[in-house]
């Protein structure tokens, strides 16, 4: 071995034992003794119970520090290390939080925060093969080489480091283990169609939390666990999940770091990810690292794909499948022998090569990036002098960036720590509950809280250097109570978007085996329950859910059906006994109802006096209910037509032995109480049109109909009648109005065209009658009141007498050569001028609705002759 690797890989001594903790932690040192003879690791795919090893290992010994990726793995280590020790024998160390009891034996850390100038008899490192990642690469890198417990080290990690393992420690003992569970791929499988105790793994927040909606919406619900939570946010999540409230899990790839949860299938919605200079394809170590989270123990697992993510390679599920993996080429080094003489030799330190092949520079890491960017302020340059204030400005520029803002804003304020510490000695009181007091605030959405939560981080860092402040107890335990506050509404806030815990409680309760045993109730308001949950109201016989095609829809019509089965017999029993009181129907939209609750629709029939009707869905178990509910609404409607209309029915039974009227009669019952004159109804004789007066039937000039049917109330149902024949809508006029625009009438029953005026039917029959009874002699001046009869202007009245075929002459102006008035207007005597004129068409008539008579009926052949003869 050269005298350079030797150097490298020698065991950094420890120092004294300071139980305290009190200290900043500097990994940096300049004596040297032997490696220890026990240097171990065991290497694996997942489930295969490593970390548990190490646990085990580490609480056999009389002391021991194991580092672990992630400060949400530290966390649920060290809860289970004071499970076992209890709470004054084990330590937490991270970048935020620091609890060290004066006893402390067991040190569960973060890896960038093991407090390697500790001896300690057992020392570990998880996820080893970190150290070749670009990034954060170094620090496993230098564990490797390094970290050493006094009797033994142990690292833990994926097999494909073993060759530079057995290269950079030589002598190392390698424990090989195998999984303890099968991991077999599914394949690609809908979001829809995923099995509960599904993990969904994607890499961004945005894919996370649409993920997440669509979970929710077809699913009830689910956790999300993403790397920016909080431990205290992370563990109510993952309660959440673990306590079976919800069966899905929607997570980035944190997950793949040892969370040990119940998770039976992964699924990828991304077979890429952006790796912090620009997106990539996942290699199949890391998918195996990912997929691994399925199946925990001796429970076998699967994995597969989702969402709009392709398929995986044939290649990859083998690998995966098989757990073989190309090997690591090479691991990310940065010296950690730094030269604290001034910031610039400092840079030059942290930017040696690397001492021997295998072993290569990473990415350029945010502390480097800071302390470039704060050598170039000429303040902090002016008193950055010497190995005191050297080593304090790198400490400051370790402060991660934990808001990641993408400004200068963190470089800003590393430059203030620095200033503060080095001219005052501490950070201010002021700045510390400035910043903590100003992150207390849990209002706003999920990513305003967690850019809080970013935020007492960097306090809760700071804090936790006990030399950079007089008080740091005081501030560690407010920047926590802090993160606690701002954890448990991030918690809520999540929760409340991501989880119905009412569709989740229902889908469980509404399996096929739990059918029978379900829970419901209608109450006397109609609140529809199901297991204690409201899912809604019946109304009529449909039930209204709480969310009309939102996110459980599905679930929620599912549970109230069930609910409904009992309910829907009795509410028909009611609806065929409820008087016609209870019901109503609107002339305008052709709504049926009860009690104010649309049932359904009328629509055209076969006949003109025999409406259909269109039941709105309802909850029916069968055809047998929709049928009585439709049978009741046809009676209501066919007793308000008789009743409304009972003029025409008399007529009818009135006219039973008189065949000469029978089919005018006919006619009216058919076209709805107006239908228009033929050429014989016009030679009608007397006797016959006094017969049809004394049964309400008026034989007018324009058209024959029932007066009385043009009241409000039979001329509504008249005109809804109309409306669904025509299949048009038809706008009834209000009471009272005798003319309107032509437009705004047209075939509506009871009106007259007159130009484009419309004339209610009987006031122009009633007006033209008048007319004829005044002239029947001799020419005579239109009555004074003739236009208010109408219900128009003066100046339209020859128009209108014009379109109704009555003879006049028109009004002349004064002539300023003979005294006199003006000529009025006259109407004429001439029979035959009126004779020959055309008579306008009422609507409702027969002849304007040529089509109108049914192919079947026995009258078609009649009318196509009637037709023809016409002249």
């Amino acid at each position: 071995m050269s005298n350079l690797e030797a150097r490298t890989l020698a065991f950094v001594p420890q120092a004294p034992d300071h139980s305290d903790m009190t200290g900043a932690h500097r990994g940096n040192h300049s004596a040297h003794h032997i490696m220890p003879a026990s240097v171990r690791a065991a290497l694996g795919p997942t489930n295969t119970g490593k970390t548990h090893y190490a646990l085990t290992r580490m609480m056999a010994h009389s002391s021991g520090i194991i580092g672990f990726p992630l400060r949400l793995l530290a966390r649920e280590n060290y809860e289970r290390l004071v499970k076992a020790k209890g709470e004054r024998s084990v330590a937490l160390i991270t970048g935020e939080e620091k609890i060290v009891p004066p006893g402390a034996r067991w040190f569960a850390c973060t890896v960038e925060a093991m407090p390697l100038d500790r001896k300690a008899e057992f020392v570990a490192v998880d996820e080893i093969q970190l150290a070749s990642d670009p990034d954060r690469g170094h620090i496993f890198t230098d564990r490797l080489l390094h970290a050493r417990g006094t009797v033994e080290t142990l690292f833990l990690g994926a097999e494909t480091i073993r060759p530079l393992l057995q290269k950079l420690v030589p002598g190392i003992e390698i424990d090989t283990r195998t999984r303890l569970s099968s991991l077999v791929s599914t394949g690609p499988t809908k979001l829809s169609r995923l099995p509960p105790r599904s993990a969904i793994v994607a890499f961004s927040m945005a894919e996370v939390y649409a993920l997440a909606e669509v979970i929710r919406r077809r699913r009830g619900g689910c956790a999300v666990i993403m790397g920016q939570l909080s431990p205290r946010t992370r563990n109510a999540q993952v309660e959440l999940y673990q306590n079976r409230e919800v069966d899905y899990l929607v997570a980035t790839d944190a997950i793949g770091m040892g969370l040990n949860m119940d998770v039976d299938h992964v699924a990828l919605a991304q077979l890429s990810k952006f790796d912090g200079t620009s997106p990539r394809p996942l290699f199949p170590q890391e998918i195996a690292q990912i997929a691994g989270r399925a199946g925990r123990g001796m429970k076998d697992g699967t994995f597969g794909t989702t969402a709009d993510c392709p398929p995986m390679s044939a290649a990859t599920i083998e690998a995966v499948e098989q757990h073989r993996f190309d090997p690591i080429q090479r691991l990310y080094w940065r010296n950690h022998e730094l030269d604290f003489t001034n910031p610039r030799a400092l840079l030059a330190s942290l930017t040696v090569a690397p001492p021997f092949r295998g072993l290569t520079a990473g990415r350029v890491a945010s502390d480097v990036t800071t302390l470039e960017s704060l050598v170039l302020d000429p303040e902090i340059r002016e008193v950055a002098k010497g190995r005191r204030a050297t080593s304090l400005l790198w400490e400051v520029c370790q402060i991660p960036d934990f808001r990641k803002l993408g400004d200068d804003s963190h470089t800003r304020l590393c430059a203030r720590l620095f200033l503060h510490i080095l001219k005052e000695g501490a950070v201010p009181a002021n700045w510390m509950e400035g910043h903590i007091k100003g992150f207390a605030r849990v209002d706003g959405d999920i990513d305003t809280l967690m850019h809080r939560l970013t935020g007492v981080r960097v306090c809760s860092y700071v804090a936790a250097r006990t030399e950079w402040s007089r008080h740091s107890a005081t501030w560690q335990q407010r920047a926590r109570e802090v993160e606690d506050l701002l954890s448990d509404a991030l918690h809520e806030r999540l929760t409340a978007r991501f989880v119905d815990r009412r569709a989740t409680s229902l889908l469980r309760r509404l399996d096929a085996e739990t059918d029978r045993n379900i829970l419901s109730a209608v109450t006397t308001d109609g609140d529809v329950i199901v297991e204690g949950h409201s899912i809604g109201k019946i109304r009529g016989f449909a039930l209204q859910a709480d969310t009309t095609g939102g996110p459980d829809h599905q679930i929620i019509m599912r549970a109230g059906r069930k609910a409904l089965l009992q309910e829907i017999p009795r509410r028909v029993r009611l609806f065929q006994e409820a008087p016609d009181s209870a019901l109503s129907l609107d002339t305008e939209t052709g709504l049926l109802s009860w009690e104010g609750i649309a049932l359904g629709k009328l629509i055209a029939g076969k006949t003109f006096l025999q409406p259909a009707i269109r039941l709105f869905s309802g909850e029916f178990a069968d055809t047998n209910q929709r049928n009585q509910v439709e049978n009741r609404l046809l009676r209501y409607v066919r007793t308000m037509i008789e009743r409304d209309m009972a003029i025409l029915f008399k007529a009818e039974q009135a006219v039973t032995n008189q065949p000469d009227l029978r089919g005018i009669v006919h006619r009216l019952h058919e076209d709805g109480g107006i239908t228009s004159l033929l050429s014989t109804d016009r030679m009608l004789p007397q006797q016959a049109k006094r017969s049809l007066r004394k049964i309400g039937v008026e034989v007018g000039r324009f058209a024959i109909f029932f007066p009385a049917l043009l009241r409000p109330r039979p001329l509504g149902l008249m005109t809804l009648l109309t409306q669904l024949r025509l299949g048009e809508s038809l706008t009834i006029p209000a009471p009272g109005r005798v003319s309107l625009p032509w437009d705004l009438v047209a075939g509506v029953p009871g009106w007259l065209q007159a130009g484009q005026t419309g004339i209610r039917l009987d006031i122009a029959e009633r007006s033209v009658a008048e007319l004829e009874h005044l002239t029947r002699k001799k020419d005579h001046p239109a009555p004074s009141g003739l236009a208010s009869r109408f219900g128009v202007k003066t100046d339209m009245v020859p128009g209108i007498l014009t379109a109704l075929g009555i003879a006049h002459h028109p009004p002349s102006a004064a002539s300023p050569s003979h005294a006199g008035p003006p000529a009025p207007l006259m109407i004429l005597s001439d029979r035959r001028t009126r004779a020959g004129r055309r008579r306008p068409k009422a609507s409702g008539q027969r002849t304007s609705r040529p089509t109108a008579v049914r192919q079947d009926s026995p009258f078609a052949a009649l009318a196509i002759l009637r037709e023809r003869s016409t002249p």
